[in-house]
């Protein structure tokens, strides 16, 4: 059985990117591997200066994994600061790191045009990460095509130092995810915060309709036909919707019988059926702080023992302490 590693920042409510993109491929991954999944507050923190929105954030996303059907008896599901292990190593992977590895990460390169925005823990962002991977001995890493870098990158550490310090890390292994979703946002670009493109599916069903409705279109009327593949709402719809029910409505768009305010009701009449039983448990959950709470201090009790397991092993390599 592989062991299985993902992490969702805790920057906000995860949103129908995210679901569709990383975490309900990882609760299916989950059901024959062995899966870490934390929440990633300490990288959030890179950008999130608030005590309460951070907290806010941790908890709904915790919320969210629950409410999507992740099995936390079978699998850890913890808070990343909950693991002080985790910096710890962060500490020794820094002192053998070049920096032209990291002045060459995406991660610090896309903000090249405003380094007086640039934190040290944004520069540092992929030894962290690197952390987060080899402290629990994972074999698999699911990513996207533009997170392949940053995998690399903890690959080549872990190998640096076990070329050192002798056999300690496992290296991990990408697994790309084979279905590749990228959901588009409400402007056509990939859905993320950071571009506040997204379909907040957990949100009041007023807020969503208000999301929905705001999805970029051409300016074709009714009547005319439209390119359904270069449509932003089309393109949502198709990845949520049957196959017959995608092809129907791909006829209509070509033949000119349905126009885009009819498309936006459709689609947000599917996102509150596909997701109705997960939004009613979502927002049960996020009332009952308590048991959030209880969840991942259960989760981080089980990656403890794995983190200070691996880490005993790190600082004997290295010379810190006695065999």
């Amino acid at each position: 059985m592989n062991r299985i590693l993902t992490g969702i920042q805790s920057s906000g409510t995860p949103h129908l990117g995210n679901v569709l993109g990383a975490m309900l491929p990882a609760i299916e991954l989950s059901k024959e591997n062995e899966s870490y999944l934390f929440i990633a507050d300490l990288h959030a923190i890179t950008t999130i200066k608030n005590r309460e929105i951070l907290l806010d954030n941790t908890l709904k996303t915790t919320a969210a994994w629950l409410a999507l059907g992740l099995n936390t008896t079978t699998n850890i599901l913890y808070k990343q600061s909950d693991i002080a292990e985790v910096t710890e190593l962060m500490w020794y992977l820094n002192c053998i790191v070049p920096y032209p590895m990291l002045a060459n990460a995406h991660s610090f390169k896309d903000k090249l045009n405003n380094l007086s925005e640039v934190n040290a823990g944004l520069f540092t962002y992929p030894v962290l990460m690197a952390a987060d991977i080899i402290l629990y001995n994972a074999n698999i890493v699911p990513v996207g095509r533009d997170q392949l870098q940053h995998l690399e990158i903890t690959r080549d550490i872990a190998k640096k130092f076990n070329h050192l310090f002798g056999e300690t890390f496992v290296i991990p292994e990408a697994k790309l995810k084979e279905t590749n979703v990228i959901v588009p946002g409400t402007d056509g670009r990939k859905m993320s915060k950071s571009y506040n493109n997204c379909i907040s599916i957990f949100a009041d069903e007023k807020i969503l309709r208000k999301e929905i409705m705001g999805i970029v279109t051409d300016s074709k009327g009714l009547n005319e036909p439209k390119n359904p593949q270069q449509c932003n709402i089309f393109q949502i719809y198709q990845i949520l919707a049957p196959t017959d029910d995608s092809l129907t409505l791909e006829r209509k768009y070509k033949n000119g019988t349905i126009g885009y305010g009819d498309v936006k009701k459709l689609l947000l009449e599917l996102i509150l059926e596909t997701f109705r039983e997960t939004r009613c448990t979502f927002n049960e959950l996020i009332n009952n702080r308590s048991h959030l709470e209880l969840e991942l201090k259960k989760g981080a009790e089980i990656a403890s023992q794995t983190a200070n397991s691996v880490l005993k092993k790190v600082k004997n390599n290295l010379g810190l302490m006695g065999t």
